[in-house]
């Protein structure tokens, strides 16, 4: 049964936490390139490759001790907060151009793209740690993957615009105060019990 209380959490935090990532100007970028479909096809596959590896680790977590658990999860919602923080600007990518349009050139460079630029990202790592925290990795899958996936959308068809309205800093503050609360949840659980 899916707890979409859970999956409304985490889709808030992997949200927040992937909107000032790489991942929306990559998609803006493919997007002003490429048909829209097409690079949205490849980016979603990429996406459900990587939270179906971070749900498998976070469940491997839950066969620990859960008071170690926490503090693990904790101490590593502190460091993706303070990754957030501390994280300065790369500056735009370029992206190779396929040779030619077609659904599977395109859709393939999305998905390679994601593939290879996401593996280990911020957002997996936490994605991970959700799974772990919540034992629930049928919810926690999929408020992740619809975050990346309205992340990606975003980037796609409209990142440009929502970027002139709010500033990245601002976004990835308040990614990081949440991230920051949920460490707080994580290292009382593991203190307390």
């Amino acid at each position: 049964m899916i707890s979409f209380t859970v999956a409304a959490l985490v889709f808030g935090v992997i949200f927040l936490a992937e909107l000032p990532d790489k991942t929306a100007l990559a998609g803006l970028m493919l997007g002003a390139r490429y048909r829209a479909s097409y690079v949205f096809a490849g980016v979603a596959a990429a996406f459900l490759v990587h939270v179906a590896l971070a749900i498998a680790a976070g469940s491997v977590l839950t066969l620990l001790p859960h008071r170690l658990v926490q503090a693990v999860v904790g101490a590593l919602f502190l460091a993706g907060a303070a990754m957030l923080l501390l994280k300065k600007d790369d500056g735009d990518e370029e992206i190779a151009k396929p040779a030619d349009q077609s659904f599977w050139k395109v859709s393939g460079a999305g998905f390679m793209l994601i593939l290879v630029a996401e593996f280990g990202d911020l957002t997996q790592i936490m994605t991970a740690n959700l799974a772990a925290r919540y034992e629930d990795p049928v919810s926690v899958g999929l408020g992740a993957v619809l975050a990346l996936w309205a992340v990606a959308g975003l980037g796609i068809l409209g990142g440009k615009t929502l970027m002139r309205y709010v500033p990245l800093k601002l976004i990835t503050k308040v990614a990081a105060l949440v991230m920051l609360a949920l460490a707080g949840f994580s290292l009382y659980e593991a203190v307390v019990g």
